[in-house]
């Protein structure tokens, strides 16, 4: 960073800067030649600077813009340089919110194959076939949309392992507990959420089409997968969804470093005129645990900021963070990140609100009794709570109009002045999921990462009736 100072003697071509950035150690899933191509190609901006004033600046903006979009770190030096030295904006890419990431030996598996796969997968380990089936449409739905945290990456880890530790049912009948026209109270009996799930969504629904309003509050459940699949069920009826679940404690209170909330999504659906509703399906977190989880699969640092130790520190190392927060050690931040300088006690603030509409209607549990863990380090079922709301628009409104006020409004956001530093374009919350899903479709599958690969693998040698049923797979 001596660059500021005494310009005119910065070594030739960049020499020295691009070593300095090449003892980065950078994912797999990027590529490196590319990547020190860039760093090149910027260590000689940094000498042309000291000799001339002006076009250096927008070379080297356009040359960051290259730089993250080709997978590299936002706190890289070259990143850094730009910032201090000729006020280039850090870590915007000129991508969109969700991009395709490509990791060698990765294969694209058809979505039919790999549903069927997962239906098998489900009933080999107890599940009736209407249960398999409707879990298997879910985690199915959030690889479509790129939601590649909670598709067929938690097959194994978080349902087919804890079905086989014995501390989730594949199956359990689901009580209704408590009625009234307008609301319900039900028990899952800690059977499969992704089926719990969609039971609770659609007699809110029902509820909503009848009364104008359903709300289903949900008690002992599991795991129910995306927030959004709830939530566009009710848009595709005609109402307005509100989902919501709590999870294994994740987040830490501002100013506070041990995990004490899950990652507690809160989403809400609500229709457009458009050919996909709005939906906006987030942690309360910056990220949840699936995404700390993706970034172990494809060999990724986790970005400062995302994560603190019980020390106060910012955490990157994504596989110590992950043993960290099994044993309560490391905790995600909330939405506005650490401390209050940029929000964090807002973000904190909703993952809490959650979290009450969580355990208080359902009597629920919260915080050590949801570690997964007994006081002997043993698998333990987590009892989770899950809430839906339904709200019928033409109870109130002419559905149609309803859709095109809509419709109207985001696309007068999309059509808003644009960020000269940006992509080019805004989008608005379902907007990329529906475009991820075009293309995905249109490849013909998800890209399958090989970790993956290899549980399916796994799976296929342990689970009974399996290898008869795939002596083969596809990518094989």
């Amino acid at each position: 960073l001596f660059l500021g100072r005494r310009r005119s003697r910065v070594l030739p071509a960049g020499c020295r800067f691009v070593a300095l950035a090449m003892k980065r150690k950078h994912d797999e899933s990027v590529d490196l030649n590319e990547l020190n191509e860039l760093r090149r190609r910027a260590g000689e901006l940094v000498a042309r600077a000291g000799l001339e004033n002006g076009g250096v600046k927008d070379a080297y903006k356009k040359l960051i813009h290259e730089f993250l979009d080709a997978g590299g770190p936002p706190d890289d030096l070259i990143v850094k340089i730009g910032c201090q030295f000729f006020g280039c904006p850090v870590g915007k890419s000129t991508q969109g919110p969700l991009q395709e990431v490509h990791v060698e030996g990765a294969k694209v598996l058809d979505f039919d194959y790999l549903e069927e796969f997962m239906v098998q997968c489900f009933l080999a380990s107890g599940c009736p076939e209407k249960e398999a089936r409707v879990s298997a449409g879910v985690l199915i739905e959030a690889d479509k949309r790129g939601i590649d945290s909670h598709g067929i990456g938690r097959l194994k880890t978080i349902y087919l392992d804890r079905i086989k530790n014995g501390i989730l049912k594949p199956y359990a009948p689901i009580d209704i507990v408590k009625e009234t026209e307008t609301t319900a109270l039900v028990d899952g009996n800690m059977g499969m959420g992704l089926y719990v799930g969609p039971f609770c969504m659609e007699l809110a629904i029902a509820k909503a089409k009848k009364s104008g309003l359903g709300f289903v509050a949900c008690r002992n459940s599991t795991h129910y997968g995306i927030a959004g699949y709830y939530t566009s069920m009710a848009c595709e009826k005609g109402c307005v969804g509100f989902a919501g679940t709590n999870a294994r404690p994740s987040i830490a209170p501002t100013f506070g470093v041990e995990p004490c909330m899950g990652t507690n999504p809160l989403c809400f659906g609500i229709p457009s005129d458009e050919a996909f509703p709005f939906v906006i399906d987030c942690a309360t977190s910056i990220c949840q645990r699936g995404k700390i989880e993706k970034y172990a699969r494809l060999g990724m640092s986790t970005p400062k900021g995302m994560v603190i130790d019980s020390n106060g520190e910012e955490r990157t190392d994504t596989e110590g963070i992950l043993k960290g927060m099994v044993k309560g050690e490391c905790a995600l931040t909330p939405l506005g990140g650490v401390g209050d300088e940029l929000g964090g006690y807002k973000g904190y603030s909703w993952s809490v609100v959650v979290e009450l509409l969580s355990i208080a209607f359902q009597n629920g549990d919260f915080g050590p009794q949801l570690t997964g863990v007994d006081a002997q380090g043993k698998p333990a079922p987590m009892s989770l709570g899950h809430f839906f709301l339904a709200i019928n628009v033409e109870a109130i409104c002419d559905l149609e109009v309803f859709k095109k006020k809509t419709g109207d409004f985001l696309r007068y956001l999309r059509n808003s002045a644009k960020d000269p530093n940006g992509p080019g374009r805004i989008w608005t919350a379902g907007e990329a999921e529906n475009e991820f899903r075009k293309k995905r479709m249109a490849a013909g599958g998800v890209m399958v990462p090989p970790a993956l690969l290899k549980d399916m693998q796994v799976l296929r040698e342990s689970l009974p009736g399996l290898k008869e049923k795939y002596p083969k797979f596809s990518f094989e």
